[in-house]
């Protein structure tokens, strides 16, 4: 397993990660154990969740228990922001809402301080001095060690980093983006900015919910208990013209006995910035597989190659 710098942070993580998000829904106590057992012994280090993941709570209450008696093995990475209950305040970026979910996010995840810490969202109704300063108190009350945004526009994100920068707080060292061979507007304006403030680069959903691994076929319904049957996410990408792009890069993958699960990480490593890819597991095999595809390196060469497979018409 390759470990990369969490963005100008000195500490180390997997080039593969583990998202937590099915803990809690589609996995149980017991498979949320098998999967963090088979990552460790596949090298992965990485953990991130969030305290809205498995209903309210129950994927870092899973996390927590299968880190028991090894959580100095991993990097383990939550967020906070969205809603948490019905009260006016159990949301938000506030100091109110943000300081009462880390305390709320240490008791479920059995720990006491969380390795990278992320805003799951802007928050337009509070000001960003009031978010930063709340963030630079979690960590020097040794809470936090080190601070992410997920979702954030580039403006956005430099905005805070600036304010932090002025005042001597602590500043975002990763962004957590919706990136993937077919999602790729962060490249217009997140990437470029990422690169001049030195900001590492976590994206999500890399195999854009399924369809990047072959599950679905053009012209055939989604296969039973498959996330395609009912997700609006996975279903906006069943068209004729993201299909032929997938013959295309699995044309380029075949060529050099890959697939396109394997082409979707090591194109995503391949870019600049890039940390660590967050790949969901619902099993250990899964696991195992994130991992194997992302020990694949592109060229130069066939980086270039793979952006004209994606651009061409």
């Amino acid at each position: 397993m390759e470990y990369r710098r969490l963005g100008r942070a000195g500490v180390k993580v997997s080039a593969i990660g583990v998202g937590c998000n099915q803990f809690g829904n589609k996995v149980d106590v017991a498979g949320t154990k098998a999967i963090v057992a088979r990552a460790l012994d596949v090298g992965i280090n990485f953990f991130d969740t969030a305290d809205v993941y498995g209903n309210r709570g129950g994927s870092e209450t899973y996390l927590g228990e299968a880190l028991a008696g090894q959580r100095d093995k991993v990097v383990l990475a939550t967020k906070g922001r969205y809603d948490m209950g019905d009260g006016p305040n159990d949301a938000g970026a506030s100091r109110y809402h943000l300081l009462t979910a880390i305390e709320a996010s240490l008791r479920r995840l059995k720990t006491d301080h969380i390795d990278l810490y992320q805003i799951h969202g802007w928050d337009e109704g509070v000001p960003v001095e009031e978010m930063m300063r709340a963030l630079e108190d979690a960590v020097r009350a040794g809470k936090v060690r080190y601070l992410g945004a997920s979702n954030f526009s580039a403006w956005q994100l430099c905005r805070s980093n600036d304010l932090a920068e002025m005042m001597g707080w602590e500043s975002f060292v990763t962004l957590q983006p919706h990136y993937h061979l077919l999602e790729r507007e962060v490249e217009r304006e997140l990437i470029p900015y990422c690169r001049f403030a030195n900001i590492g680069i976590v994206p999500y959903f890399p195999l854009a919910g399924g369809f990047l691994t072959g599950k679905y076929k053009r012209g055939e319904p989604a296969p039973s208990g498959s996330r395609g049957e009912k997700s609006p996410y996975v279903q906006k990408y069943l068209t004729d013209a993201n299909f032929d792009r997938f013959d295309r890069l699995a044309a380029f993958a075949s060529a050099r006995g890959r697939t396109v699960h394997a082409l979707a990480f090591a194109w995503l490593l391949g870019q600049p910035q890039m940390t660590s890819v967050i790949a969901g597991a619902t099993s250990p095999e899964q696991i195992s597989a994130n991992a194997a595809a992302g020990e694949w390196r592109l060229s130069a060469e066939e980086l270039a190659e793979v952006r004209a497979v994606l651009e061409a018409v």
